[in-house]
């Protein structure tokens, strides 16, 4: 696999230390950028600037809130899909037609396409598989809908290079399972917080607007929504390739189901995982417990998977690389499509 040439190596140090803090922690005021400029000493008029041109070459790809798709009442599933390898382009071409799909991506296994599939809450799943399943050049797939969450929240540490160590020193924070009870003013809300966001000075003052209230109302929303688990979080997502992390590995784990729990935090408490799930097996898929890991080169994430293992007492596992990315984009939730 060839690395995608990447934008990191056009920027400094201060745009390195503005992509770690965006990343995670954005501001919900009225200046967003000016509150970022008192952390790094530098003018807001200099952060709007660094924070446009990193949007422009490609690396930070948007800044919205991040929701959590099933919290909005949407079913979603990761899919493992076997597409004949001279029809795969076709493949993934037909299924990045679905809004719902947001995520596709080839990966180095039998199962060649993966790709997340989300639904609205009158929708099912299977039937949209079903059509899936009729393209020509699909052989099989297998649907992994996730049976527990340990963790998510992708960071990529722009600052620091790769930990070939990683030390469990994450955090994990207990998901809230409060009933969430979806309105129609709630879905206003969802509308204009998941739109990208303005690089201007007051970037919130025209969602603010369109829902006829003020910006302290719309921050009070916002947070609202987060201690609830319904956002994740407002951030900035960065195109990980054009970052520097070209080693995207999806590590799974064959765990005893007695172990799930110990091991799913214990893997979640590595910084260098962003996403950990338990999800169902097959008689030809044996791995329950899936760990994101993004790194600057294979054998980086490679060493990082090994240490894992060791730490965690797992033995059996495999990296599925993305080779290449068909499609990565955020699903639009309650918008007719």
């Amino acid at each position: 696999m060839v690395p995608k040439q990447t934008q990191a190596h056009q920027i400094d140090s201060i745009d390195k230390q503005l992509l770690n803090e965006i990343q995670w922690v954005f501001p919900l005021a009225d200046r967003p950028f000016y509150e970022i400029s008192k952390q790094h000493n530098i003018s807001e008029e200099e952060v709007m600037r660094r924070i446009s041109r990193l949007s422009q070459i490609g690396l930070i790809r948007q800044i919205n809130a991040i929701f959590d798709t099933r919290r909005l009442g949407y079913k979603s599933a990761l899919v493992a899909l076997e597409a004949e390898v001279d029809k795969l382009n076709h493949v993934a071409q037909e299924i990045n037609k679905h809004p719902g799909v947001s995520h596709n991506y080839e990966r180095n296994h039998e199962f060649n396409m993966w790709f997340t599939l989300a639904v609205p809450p009158d929708a099912e799943i299977k039937s949209e598989l079903e059509r899936f399943a009729s393209i020509d050049g699909v052989k099989k797939y297998r649907v992994l809908p996730t049976l527990k969450v340990f963790k998510i929240g992708v960071r990529l540490d722009m600052v620091n290079e790769d930990n070939k160590n990683p030390t469990p020193t994450d955090e994990v924070k207990a998901l809230n399972t409060q009933k969430f009870s979806l309105s129609n003013r709630d879905k206003d809300f969802i509308r204009e917080l998941q739109k990208e966001l303005k690089i201007v000075q007051e970037p919130f003052k025209d969602m603010a607007m369109n829902l006829g209230i003020t910006t302290s109302q719309l921050f009070a929303k916002a947070k609202e929504y987060e201690e609830l688990g319904v956002m994740r979080r407002f951030a900035a997502i960065l195109r990980h390739r054009d970052a520097g992390f070209a080693a995207n590995g999806m590590v799974v784990w064959k765990v005893p189901n007695s172990k799930i729990d110990e091991i799913g935090y214990k893997l979640a408490a590595f910084p260098q995982v962003s996403h950990c799930y338990q999800r169902p097996v097959y008689s030809d898929w044996p791995f329950n417990l899936f760990s994101m890991i993004h790194a600057r080169a294979i054998e980086s994430a490679e060493e990082m998977a090994d240490h894992m293992s060791d730490s965690i007492g797992i033995k059996e596992y495999k990296i599925l690389f993305s080779l290449r990315e068909f499609k990565k984009e955020r699903v639009k939730y309650f918008v007719d499509n």
